[in-house]
């Protein structure tokens, strides 16, 4: 975890202190269950939960100085409590492994770590949505190859964003659920000396689901999907994110970052105004799909279980949770207050002497009785000299000038073939499958 590209919220998550009192509450409520049915004293859950109501602090030093000798880190930690609680403290743990604890304290961080990506995009979807209904009708250019296409609005670029966001978040609702299991079956899964109610009443507790058939371990699948998902996200993160600097470019400038007073944008050039947030959002989303691939690796565990997952997952869940966390709140802000220039915008469009029409001219010289090929080539023989001029030349003068295209239609009704109105008939049809 970089400090830099972290946020308090989603990094508390992930602090010791936070993962030994979910490992509290496991093993508290586990306890407490077992006392329920017989298989240790009532008193044992009371004291524990009788002295976490003093609310103590977690001595993380503590711990670490004890799993310094025991080479075991929840070993340490029941100890640790143990000195705390006293001779009731025994009774924990009874019948359960390491991984009971250690897996289900991850579904518990992951589900966690969901809520808060969840809201954020909540808070992402919003702004699109607020700056897609702004430029609507904001005409811009359309490209294909990164090369003028026909037109579009601004409206739509966004409205597009936004539907891929909205999938996202419902890919993400969907691997929460599958990530938030809970498994307290003991050692190789039997359950052979934990009752399966104890993890029943350990998931109910804590909102997780019940493993059905575990090893020793939660199947890695279930994690293999969640970061994999978590990877999706950080794409089309990128995806926007590149779509922007394009846009900021000084040949294009149809849209820049929001530049602050007193920001500077080079050590060097004072004139420079830089795409640097969205240019680190490509390098947060490269981070984040670098995780994916550790996680899918991590399926292939030997027999009923190995550790070799525990490593990879001691990075990958802080580490892509929390640049995550982080890139969704900077594209948020980068959207709120971009700035959109609709008259470069313009510009650009009309910068190619409207060979940005060139299918609608194609298409009613065809309707007006020309074979497509033919008719092709008649648009094509034009626009070619328009680019040939590098936009200095009117497409529109050059085919009202052409008898071949004129003999079929009038050079005065040529010019609606060249409405720009006419590209944007369907945005509302689009919007509303978009927003409802």
């Amino acid at each position: 975890m970089v400090p830099r590209y972290a946020r308090p919220a989603m990094t508390a998550l992930w602090e010791p202190e936070a993962k030994y009192r979910i490992w509290f509450e496991i093993e508290a409520h586990a306890t407490e269950k077992l006392g329920e049915l017989g298989v240790v004293p009532d008193s044992a859950a009371k004291a524990l939960w009788d002295w976490w109501a003093t609310e103590p602090e977690i001595d993380v030093n503590a711990i670490d100085e004890i799993e310094a000798v025991t080479k075991h880190d929840v070993i340490a930690f029941l100890t640790w409590v143990a000195d705390q609680v006293g001779e009731e403290a025994r009774f924990m743990h009874q019948g359960m492994t390491s991984s009971d604890v250690l897996d289900t304290t991850l579904a518990v961080q992951l589900a966690r770590a969901s809520d808060i990506l969840l809201e954020d995009m909540d808070l992402l979807l919003a702004a699109l949505k607020r700056r897609a209904e702004e430029h609507k009708y904001t005409a811009t250019i359309g490209r294909s190859h990164g090369i003028h296409a026909e037109p579009t609005t601004f409206g739509l670029k966004l409205a597009q964003a936004y539907a891929e966001f909205e999938r996202c978040r419902a890919r993400l609702v969907a691997a929460r659920a599958e990530i938030a299991t809970c498994a307290i079956s003991g050692a190789v899964g039997t359950f052979a000396n934990i009752p399966p109610e104890v993890e029943e009443h350990v998931a109910e507790r804590l909102g997780l689901a019940v493993e059905p058939v575990s090893t020793q371990v939660i199947p890695r699948d279930r994690h293999a999907m969640y970061f994999a998902t978590l990877a999706v996200i950080a794409s089309s993160i990128e995806r926007l994110a590149v779509e922007i600097r394009h846009l900021q470019r000084t040949e294009v400038l149809e849209a820049e970052e929001y530049f602050s007073p007193g920001q500077k944008g080079s050590s060097a050039m004072p004139h420079k105004r830089n795409p640097i947030l969205t240019e680190n959002l490509t390098g947060q989303a490269r981070m984040i799909r670098a995780y994916a691939l550790p996680a899918m690796e991590n399926v292939a565990l030997w027999h009923e279980r190995d550790i070799s997952h525990s490593s990879v997952e001691r990075f990958i869940g802080p580490d892509a949770t929390i640049t995550l966390d982080f890139a969704l709140a900077r594209l948020t802000g980068v959207v709120d207050k971009l700035l959109v220039y609709p008259d470069r915008m313009q510009a650009n469009l009309d910068r190619m002497g409207g060979l940005v029409h060139s299918q609608r001219v194609l298409l009613a010289l065809t309707q007006a009785g020309i074979s497509r090929e033919d008719a092709y080539a008649l648009v094509q023989r034009n626009a070619m000299k328009v680019w040939e001029s590098d936009g200095k030349r009117s497409l529109l003068e050059l085919l009202q000038a052409d008898e071949e295209v004129t003999a079929k239609i009038a050079p005065e009704d040529l010019a609606e073939s060249f409405n720009l109105d006419y590209h944007f008939r369907q945005v509302d049809t689009i919007f509303d499958r978009v927003f409802g």
